[in-house]
Protein backbone atom coordinates (compact mmCIF):
# COMPACT_ATOMS: atom_id res chain seq x y z
CA UNK A 1 0.00 0.00 0.00
CA UNK A 2 1.40 3.36 -1.06
CA UNK A 3 1.00 6.22 1.29
CA UNK A 4 -0.12 9.22 -0.56
CA UNK A 5 0.40 12.65 0.87
CA UNK A 6 -2.70 14.53 1.86
CA UNK A 7 -2.83 17.84 0.02
CA UNK A 8 -4.69 20.74 1.46
CA UNK A 9 -5.33 23.50 -0.91
CA UNK A 10 -4.89 27.04 0.25
CA UNK A 11 -5.45 30.21 -1.51
CA UNK A 12 -2.18 31.84 -0.62
CA UNK A 13 0.54 29.26 -0.17
CA UNK A 14 -0.46 26.05 -1.96
CA UNK A 15 2.87 25.47 -3.66
CA UNK A 16 4.92 25.71 -0.51
CA UNK A 17 2.74 23.23 1.41
CA UNK A 18 2.99 20.62 -1.31
CA UNK A 19 6.79 20.84 -1.22
CA UNK A 20 6.90 20.31 2.53
CA UNK A 21 4.68 17.25 2.37
CA UNK A 22 6.74 15.80 -0.47
CA UNK A 23 9.97 16.35 1.43
CA UNK A 24 8.60 14.54 4.50
CA UNK A 25 7.45 11.65 2.39
CA UNK A 26 10.94 11.26 0.89
CA UNK A 27 12.75 11.80 4.23
CA UNK A 28 11.22 8.74 5.94
CA UNK A 29 12.68 6.01 3.68
CA UNK A 30 16.04 7.80 3.57
CA UNK A 31 16.17 7.83 7.36
CA UNK A 32 15.25 4.17 7.46
CA UNK A 33 17.98 3.35 4.97
CA UNK A 34 20.47 5.37 6.96
CA UNK A 35 19.43 3.55 10.11
CA UNK A 36 19.92 0.20 8.45
CA UNK A 37 23.26 1.26 7.04
CA UNK A 38 24.40 2.55 10.44
CA UNK A 39 23.37 -0.69 12.11
CA UNK A 40 25.28 -2.68 9.55
CA UNK A 41 28.37 -0.59 10.05
CA UNK A 42 28.11 -0.93 13.80
CA UNK A 43 27.68 -4.69 13.53
CA UNK A 44 30.64 -4.95 11.18
CA UNK A 45 32.73 -2.80 13.45
CA UNK A 46 31.80 -4.98 16.43
CA UNK A 47 32.71 -8.12 14.56
CA UNK A 48 36.08 -6.56 13.59
CA UNK A 49 36.82 -5.53 17.16
CA UNK A 50 35.87 -8.96 18.45
CA UNK A 51 38.20 -10.57 15.90
CA UNK A 52 41.05 -8.31 16.92
CA UNK A 53 40.46 -9.09 20.57
CA UNK A 54 40.54 -12.80 19.80
CA UNK A 55 43.83 -12.50 17.89
CA UNK A 56 45.31 -10.45 20.74
CA UNK A 57 44.28 -13.07 23.29
CA UNK A 58 45.76 -15.83 21.13
CA UNK A 59 49.01 -13.87 20.77
CA UNK A 60 49.22 -13.34 24.51
CA UNK A 61 48.63 -17.05 25.12
CA UNK A 62 51.42 -17.93 22.68
CA UNK A 63 53.78 -15.50 24.39
CA UNK A 64 52.97 -17.03 27.77
CA UNK A 65 53.58 -20.53 26.38
CA UNK A 66 56.94 -19.44 24.93
CA UNK A 67 57.91 -17.89 28.28
CA UNK A 68 57.08 -21.14 30.10
CA UNK A 69 59.12 -23.13 27.57
CA UNK A 70 62.06 -20.76 27.98
CA UNK A 71 61.90 -21.03 31.77
CA UNK A 72 61.81 -24.82 31.57
CA UNK A 73 64.77 -24.85 29.17
CA UNK A 74 66.71 -22.52 31.46
CA UNK A 75 66.03 -24.76 34.45
CA UNK A 76 67.38 -27.73 32.49
CA UNK A 77 70.46 -25.73 31.49
CA UNK A 78 71.03 -24.72 35.11
CA UNK A 79 70.74 -28.36 36.19
CA UNK A 80 73.26 -29.43 33.54
CA UNK A 81 75.59 -26.60 34.56
CA UNK A 82 75.43 -27.72 38.20
CA UNK A 83 76.18 -31.31 37.24
CA UNK A 84 79.01 -30.16 34.98
CA UNK A 85 80.46 -28.21 37.90
CA UNK A 86 80.38 -31.32 40.08
CA UNK A 87 82.14 -33.36 37.40
CA UNK A 88 84.77 -30.65 36.92
CA UNK A 89 85.43 -30.57 40.66
CA UNK A 90 85.79 -34.36 40.73
CA UNK A 91 88.12 -34.22 37.72
CA UNK A 92 90.28 -31.60 39.48
CA UNK A 93 90.40 -33.78 42.60
CA UNK A 94 91.48 -36.80 40.56
CA UNK A 95 94.15 -34.74 38.77
CA UNK A 96 95.55 -33.49 42.08
CA UNK A 97 95.52 -37.02 43.49
CA UNK A 98 97.22 -38.36 40.37
CA UNK A 99 99.94 -35.71 40.57
CA UNK A 100 100.51 -36.56 44.24
CA UNK A 101 100.79 -40.25 43.45
CA UNK A 102 103.21 -39.44 40.63
CA UNK A 103 105.46 -37.63 43.10
CA UNK A 104 105.17 -40.34 45.77
CA UNK A 105 105.85 -43.11 43.27
CA UNK A 106 108.63 -41.09 41.62
CA UNK A 107 107.34 -41.89 38.15
CA UNK A 108 109.33 -40.71 35.17
CA UNK A 109 108.86 -37.08 34.24
CA UNK A 110 106.24 -36.72 31.54
CA UNK A 111 104.95 -40.26 31.92
CA UNK A 112 101.77 -38.97 33.52
CA UNK A 113 101.05 -35.35 32.59
CA UNK A 114 97.69 -34.37 34.07
CA UNK A 115 97.75 -30.88 32.51
CA UNK A 116 97.55 -32.11 28.91
CA UNK A 117 94.26 -33.27 27.34
CA UNK A 118 93.93 -36.87 26.24
CA UNK A 119 94.13 -37.36 22.47
CA UNK A 120 90.90 -38.44 20.76
CA UNK A 121 89.79 -38.86 17.14
CA UNK A 122 86.98 -39.93 14.80
CA UNK A 123 85.69 -39.84 11.23
CA UNK A 124 84.10 -36.91 9.40
CA UNK A 125 80.61 -38.45 9.25
CA UNK A 126 77.37 -36.61 9.89
CA UNK A 127 76.83 -35.37 13.41
CA UNK A 128 73.39 -35.90 14.95
CA UNK A 129 71.69 -34.10 17.78
CA UNK A 130 72.03 -35.91 21.10
CA UNK A 131 68.72 -36.56 22.89
CA UNK A 132 68.44 -35.23 26.42
CA UNK A 133 67.92 -38.72 27.84
CA UNK A 134 71.10 -39.99 26.18
CA UNK A 135 73.04 -36.98 27.50
CA UNK A 136 71.82 -37.70 31.04
CA UNK A 137 72.90 -41.33 30.65
CA UNK A 138 76.35 -40.30 29.42
CA UNK A 139 76.80 -37.89 32.32
CA UNK A 140 75.70 -40.57 34.77
CA UNK A 141 78.18 -43.06 33.33
CA UNK A 142 80.97 -40.46 33.51
CA UNK A 143 80.08 -39.71 37.11
CA UNK A 144 80.26 -43.43 37.94
CA UNK A 145 83.66 -43.73 36.22
CA UNK A 146 85.00 -40.77 38.20
CA UNK A 147 83.74 -42.27 41.44
CA UNK A 148 85.34 -45.66 40.73
CA UNK A 149 88.62 -44.08 39.64
CA UNK A 150 88.66 -41.89 42.74
CA UNK A 151 88.16 -44.89 45.02
CA UNK A 152 90.93 -46.84 43.30
CA UNK A 153 93.37 -43.93 43.44
CA UNK A 154 92.56 -43.33 47.11
CA UNK A 155 93.36 -46.97 47.89
CA UNK A 156 96.56 -46.71 45.89
CA UNK A 157 97.51 -43.51 47.71
CA UNK A 158 96.92 -45.20 51.04
CA UNK A 159 99.08 -48.17 50.04
CA UNK A 160 101.88 -45.94 48.76
CA UNK A 161 101.69 -43.75 51.85
CA UNK A 162 101.87 -46.78 54.15
CA UNK A 163 104.74 -48.11 52.10
CA UNK A 164 106.44 -44.74 52.34
CA UNK A 165 106.00 -44.78 56.12
CA UNK A 166 107.35 -48.32 56.27
CA UNK A 167 110.37 -47.44 54.15
CA UNK A 168 111.01 -44.26 56.16
CA UNK A 169 111.05 -46.41 59.30
CA UNK A 170 113.74 -48.74 57.97
CA UNK A 171 117.30 -47.70 58.94
CA UNK A 172 119.11 -46.28 55.93
CA UNK A 173 122.32 -44.27 55.77
CA UNK A 174 124.98 -43.30 58.32
CA UNK A 175 124.60 -41.50 61.64
CA UNK A 176 127.55 -39.24 60.81
CA UNK A 177 129.38 -38.26 57.64
CA UNK A 178 132.63 -40.06 58.34
CA UNK A 179 134.47 -43.34 57.84
CA UNK A 180 134.31 -46.66 59.70
CA UNK A 181 137.02 -47.37 62.28
CA UNK A 182 135.65 -50.67 63.61
CA UNK A 183 133.30 -53.19 62.03
CA UNK A 184 130.49 -55.43 63.29
CA UNK A 185 131.46 -58.89 64.62
CA UNK A 186 134.28 -60.39 66.67
CA UNK A 187 137.39 -58.26 67.22
CA UNK A 188 140.26 -57.88 69.63
CA UNK A 189 139.07 -56.23 72.84
CA UNK A 190 140.89 -52.88 73.20
CA UNK A 191 140.82 -52.98 77.01
CA UNK A 192 141.41 -56.58 78.13
CA UNK A 193 142.72 -58.23 75.00
CA UNK A 194 141.32 -61.45 73.67
CA UNK A 195 138.34 -61.70 71.39
CA UNK A 196 135.07 -59.93 72.04
CA UNK A 197 131.91 -59.52 69.94
CA UNK A 198 131.28 -55.97 68.70
CA UNK A 199 127.53 -55.47 68.18
CA UNK A 200 127.80 -52.35 66.05
CA UNK A 201 129.97 -50.14 63.85
CA UNK A 202 132.22 -47.30 64.99
CA UNK A 203 132.60 -44.09 63.01
CA UNK A 204 135.46 -41.62 63.41
CA UNK A 205 134.23 -38.37 64.98
CA UNK A 206 135.31 -35.31 66.92
CA UNK A 207 133.76 -34.29 70.19
CA UNK A 208 130.64 -32.26 69.49
CA UNK A 209 130.02 -33.51 65.95
CA UNK A 210 126.24 -33.87 65.25
CA UNK A 211 124.84 -37.40 65.34
CA UNK A 212 121.70 -37.91 63.26
CA UNK A 213 118.92 -40.48 63.16
CA UNK A 214 118.96 -42.85 60.21
CA UNK A 215 115.16 -43.37 60.09
CA UNK A 216 111.87 -42.02 61.39
CA UNK A 217 110.86 -43.15 64.85
CA UNK A 218 110.35 -42.28 68.51
CA UNK A 219 113.04 -41.92 71.18
CA UNK A 220 112.69 -44.95 73.45
CA UNK A 221 115.77 -44.34 75.62
CA UNK A 222 117.88 -41.28 76.40
CA UNK A 223 120.46 -41.61 79.18
CA UNK A 224 123.49 -43.54 80.37
CA UNK A 225 123.93 -47.25 79.68
CA UNK A 226 126.69 -49.36 81.21
CA UNK A 227 129.66 -49.43 78.85
CA UNK A 228 127.90 -47.27 76.27
CA UNK A 229 128.01 -43.96 78.13
CA UNK A 230 125.49 -41.35 76.95
CA UNK A 231 123.14 -43.29 74.69
CA UNK A 232 120.15 -42.55 72.48
CA UNK A 233 117.87 -45.36 71.29
CA UNK A 234 115.12 -44.89 68.69
CA UNK A 235 112.22 -47.27 68.09
CA UNK A 236 111.33 -47.23 64.38
CA UNK A 237 108.50 -49.72 64.47
CA UNK A 238 108.34 -52.85 62.33
CA UNK A 239 110.76 -54.47 64.76
CA UNK A 240 113.63 -51.99 64.14
CA UNK A 241 115.60 -50.11 66.80
CA UNK A 242 118.82 -48.09 66.43
CA UNK A 243 121.35 -47.18 69.13
CA UNK A 244 123.82 -44.24 69.14
CA UNK A 245 126.40 -44.46 71.96
CA UNK A 246 129.45 -42.80 73.60
CA UNK A 247 127.98 -39.31 72.98
CA UNK A 248 129.18 -36.20 74.78
CA UNK A 249 125.64 -34.79 74.95
CA UNK A 250 122.09 -36.00 74.27
CA UNK A 251 119.67 -33.55 72.63
CA UNK A 252 116.48 -35.64 72.59
CA UNK A 253 114.17 -36.91 75.31
CA UNK A 254 112.18 -40.12 75.60
CA UNK A 255 108.91 -39.93 73.68
CA UNK A 256 110.06 -37.36 71.12
CA UNK A 257 109.20 -38.18 67.50
CA UNK A 258 112.23 -38.18 65.23
CA UNK A 259 112.54 -37.82 61.47
CA UNK A 260 115.39 -39.32 59.50
CA UNK A 261 118.31 -36.90 59.35
CA UNK A 262 117.44 -35.01 62.53
CA UNK A 263 120.14 -34.54 65.16
CA UNK A 264 119.79 -36.68 68.27
CA UNK A 265 123.14 -36.21 70.04
CA UNK A 266 126.69 -34.81 69.98
CA UNK A 267 129.57 -37.20 69.43
CA UNK A 268 131.94 -37.88 72.32
CA UNK A 269 133.92 -40.50 74.21
CA UNK A 270 131.81 -41.47 77.22
CA UNK A 271 131.58 -45.05 78.58
CA UNK A 272 134.13 -47.69 77.55
CA UNK A 273 135.86 -45.70 74.83
CA UNK A 274 139.43 -44.99 73.77
CA UNK A 275 138.54 -41.76 71.96
CA UNK A 276 135.80 -39.71 70.34
CA UNK A 277 133.67 -41.76 67.96
CA UNK A 278 130.07 -42.74 67.20
CA UNK A 279 129.02 -46.28 68.06
CA UNK A 280 126.03 -47.29 65.90
CA UNK A 281 123.89 -50.40 66.32
CA UNK A 282 120.80 -51.74 64.49
CA UNK A 283 118.44 -54.15 66.23
CA UNK A 284 115.80 -56.16 64.38
CA UNK A 285 113.15 -58.17 66.24
CA UNK A 286 115.12 -58.05 69.49
CA UNK A 287 118.60 -58.97 68.23
CA UNK A 288 121.56 -56.99 66.94
CA UNK A 289 122.19 -57.25 63.20
CA UNK A 290 125.04 -56.01 61.02
CA UNK A 291 124.43 -52.28 60.35
CA UNK A 292 126.56 -52.55 57.21
CA UNK A 293 123.59 -53.80 55.21
CA UNK A 294 121.77 -50.52 55.91
CA UNK A 295 124.62 -48.11 55.23
CA UNK A 296 124.26 -45.95 52.15
CA UNK A 297 120.72 -47.14 51.52
CA UNK A 298 118.02 -44.63 50.71
CA UNK A 299 114.33 -45.36 50.37
CA UNK A 300 113.21 -45.27 46.72
CA UNK A 301 110.17 -43.31 47.89
CA UNK A 302 112.14 -40.54 49.58
CA UNK A 303 112.78 -37.29 47.81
Amino acid sequence: MINRPIIFKSSGSGGSLRQQLLYKAIQRPVAAAALLLGGGLTLGLGVGIAGNLGMHSQLQAQKAEVAVTQQQAQREINALAARLGELQAEANRLNALGERLTRIGQLQDGEFDFDKPVGVGGDDGQVEDMPREELDNELGALDAQFSAAGSQLSVLESLLFNRQLDMASVPAGEPIDSYITSHYGYRADPFRGGRKFHAGIDFKASVGDPVQAVADGVVSFSGVRSGYGNTIEIDHGNGYMTRYAHNSRLVRKVGEPIRAGQQVARAGSTGRSTGAHVHFEVWQDGRAVNPRQFLGQRSPLKG
